[in-house]
C-alpha cells in the first residue's frame, strides 16, 4: 500500500510547513514530533524553535 509523499511548502516570510508522515528529530536520535502536519521556523526567533510560533509576523521576517 503506498503512501502520499511529504510534501514541504516554503511559504513567504514564513516557515516551511510539512504536510505528511514526517518524523522531526534531533541530531541525538530524541524524536520531536510525529504529527502529520507541521510548521518549522525559518526566522531564527521562535521560542518553540524548531518549531513556529508565529513571531515572524511580528519582527518582521523577510525570507531571500
Amino acid at each position: 500500500m503506498p503512501t502520499d509523499p511529504i510534501v514541504i511548502t516554503v511559504r513567504p516570510n514564513g516557515p516551511l510547513k510539512i504536510r505528511g508522515p514526517a518524523v522531526v528529530q534531533r541530531s541525538d536520535g530524541e524524536i520531536l514530533s510525529q504529527e502529520a502536519n507541521v510548521a518549522l521556523c525559518r526566522c531564527g526567533q521562535s521560542s518553540t524553535k524548531p518549531f513556529c510560533d508565529g513571531t515572524h509576523k511580528t519582527i518582521p521576517f523577510q525570507a531571500e
